[in-house]
């Protein structure tokens, strides 16, 4: 049996060998240029990533014309670290057509990644583009209206309404008293018509009452203007109107129109009601108005400043579909300031009171 002897130097030279083959191995991967790598036809659906070692420098790693289209979907990258500095990779030609649905990528750390010029292409995930018919444009689907043709927003409708607030009769003034509206237009622009008054019922049948045609338009939430002409059948005058009409705090209505006669005379007519529920149907409804004037008119029992004052109470029963009220009530009128003296000189009540009845209406 022959020994061979083998000294020191040899066996330290063979040992730095050894420990210097894996460190030029990991080196020379370091520069490893990946573009051309094709992977499509591998099956790595059984591969398993979970101990893979991805944290050193692969800054200068390509991965442009990387090839991954193969089945990927039981690859298993649950332990992949990745924390390594990869900013400077370029996947901007890497292929990932292929199926991955089953990847479990749940513990891999991929901070540092740049995705900046990644393509991706995802068009088939969806179904791709749209064609261009698949939605109208009014989105009916291509399903036409029907009989009652296209459907269209209620307040651009041109509709038209009357709405009678009086209509009885006082009976210690033996006369019909009378207010109401017409119009016709939108939520935004309507023509009114609008008359109030009294008529007559002894032997005279005098009838007086004061007239207008007006542009109705909003203001606000709560508040309607009003502007056109007027005319008074107890002066015989016209005058241009303009008013403003709504709802006061606590509901309160409330219109206030001044108008502007002929003869320079003006008259301000103010008036504010509200209506008290007793229940679905009983309403109790108080008015009060004022009158007045600018100058004196004696010739037409007109005085500067407030002339007259009124003021009822209604109780009312809406019937059918509460567009019909009829109502009894009590009313009282009394002349204000100079006009009480005016009157006293020509033989007139200057307080006057009554029951009324009558119904109020719209439709």
């Amino acid at each position: 049996m022959k020994i061979y002897k083998v000294g020191l130097p040899f066996i330290g030279m063979s040992s730095f060998m050894l420990l210097m083959s894996p460190l030029a191995n990991a080196a020379e991967m370091s520069n490893m240029d990946h573009g051309s790598m094709d992977m499509s036809g591998m099956d790595m659906s059984d591969m398993d990533h979970s101990g893979m070692d991805m944290s050193g420098d692969m800054s200068d790693m390509d991965h442009s014309g990387m090839d991954m289209s193969g089945d990927m979907s039981d690859m298993d990258h649950s332990g992949m670290d990745m924390s390594g500095d990869m900013s400077d990779m370029d996947h901007s030609g890497m292929d990932m057509s292929g199926d991955m649905s089953g990847m479990d990528h749940s513990s891999m750390d991929m901070s540092g990644m740049d995705h900046s010029s990644m393509n991706m292409d995802m068009s088939g995930m969806q179904g791709g583009e749209p064609p261009p018919n698949a939605r109208s444009p009014d989105y009916s689907n291509g399903v036409d209206y029907g009989q009652y043709g296209k459907p269209v927003m209620m307040g651009s409708l041109p509709l038209w309404g009357v709405s009678v607030e009086t209509l009885g009769y006082q009976f210690e003034n033996d006369q019909i008293d009378f207010e109401a509206e017409g119009w016709y237009g939108t939520d935004s622009n309507r023509v009114t018509l609008r008359s109030e008054g009294s008529a007559q019922t002894n032997d005279d049948k005098e009838i007086d009452s004061l007239s207008s045609l007006a542009y109705w338009k909003p203001l606000g939430i709560f508040w309607n203007g009003e502007a056109g002409i007027a005319y008074n059948t107890e002066n015989d005058k016209s005058a241009i109107m303009a008013g403003i009409a709504g709802t006061a705090p606590y509901f309160v209505e409330t219109d206030a129109r001044a108008y502007l006669y002929t003869d320079g005379q003006v008259q301000l007519d103010l008036g504010a009601a509200y209506e008290w529920r007793l229940d679905q149907r009983w309403v109790v409804r108080p008015e009060l108005e004022l009158t007045a004037f600018s100058k004196d008119d004696t010739d037409n029992g007109i005085t500067k400043g407030f002339n007259e004052f009124e003021a009822e109470v209604r109780l009312a029963y809406e019937t059918f579909s509460r567009q019909l009220a009829p109502y009894v009530g009590f009313s009282y009128e009394s002349a204000l300031g100079d006009a009480r003296d005016l009157r006293r000189q020509e033989d007139e009540d200057v307080d006057s009171n009554s029951l009324t009845a009558g119904v109020m209406f719209w439709f």
